[in-house]
C-alpha cells in the first residue's frame, strides 16, 4: 500500500471514530433514560453559601449515606456501588455500598467515595454522579431559586428522577411537588411580565 492510501485509510477512521464516540455516549444515555428503572431521589438543601454557578441546579440528596462495618477500607474518590431499592413512598434508598460491581440483579450504579467518618459511625458519604441539573441559561437562575424556596419549605417535596440500568445513571428531571422545575420555572417567568 502506497503512502497516501494509508493516510486516507487513518484520515477515514480517525473521521470515524470522532462521530462514533459523541454518538454512542448519546444514544446509551438515551437508552438508560428510555429503558432504565426510574427512581426519585429526595433532594436536600445546599449551603446558601454555595451560589447557582454556570447553567445548572446544584444538587445534594437526603439518602447519601450509608454506615459501613469498618473505615479503614475505603478511600475518598475510590470508586464504588451503590445498590437501591424503593421506599414506601417511591423513593430510593439505599441498600448496599460494594467496590465490586453487582451481579444480583438488583439496580445499581457508580458513585465514588466523598468522605468517611471515624469515631466508630462509619457513616460512608456518597457523592453521586447526578448531582447537577443542567437548564437554559434564561431560566437556570429562577430555577435555582424555585429550588432553593422549596428546600426552605417543609410542606413541599422536592426530589430527582433519575434512571437507572446496569450501573449507570442518568438524571431526568428535577420536581418540586410532582411538577417539573421547567414548567414552575416557565409559570414565574410568565408572571413576572
Amino acid at each position: 500500500m502506497d503512502r497516501k492510501k494509508i493516510v486516507w485509510v487513518l484520515f477515514v477512521l480517525v473521521a470515524f471514530a470522532q462521530q462514533y464516540v459523541p454518538a454512542k455516549m448519546i444514544l446509551d444515555r438515551e437508552e438508560v433514560l428510555s429503558t432504565g428503572t426510574e427512581y426519585k431521589f429526595e433532594t436536600a438543601p445546599i449551603d446558601p453559601s454555595d451560589p447557582f454557578r454556570g447553567k445548572y441546579i446544584t444538587l445534594r440528596y437526603a439518602e447519601n449515606t450509608i454506615q459501613v462495618k469498618d473505615d479503614k477500607n475505603w478511600t475518598i474518590g475510590e470508586p464504588i456501588y451503590v445498590s437501591l431499592e424503593k421506599d414506601g413512598n417511591g423513593f430510593a434508598k439505599i441498600t448496599a455500598v460494594t467496590k465490586e460491581r453487582p451481579n444480583d440483579g438488583k439496580d445499581f450504579f457508580k458513585a465514588e467515595v466523598s468522605y468517611i467518618t471515624g469515631n466508630g459511625s462509619n457513616n460512608l458519604i456518597i457523592d453521586y454522579p447526578f448531582d447537577r441539573y443542567y437548564m437554559e441559561e434564561s431560566k437556570a437562575y429562577e430555577a435555582e431559586l424555585s429550588h432553593r424556596r422549596a428546600q426552605q419549605d417543609t410542606s413541599q417535596v422536592t426530589y430527582a428522577l433519575v434512571n437507572i440500568k446496569n450501573g449507570n445513571a442518568v438524571l431526568k428531571d428535577v420536581l418540586i411537588n410532582g411538577i417539573p422545575i421547567r414548567e414552575i420555572v416557565k409559570k414565574e417567568l410568565q408572571n413576572k411580565d
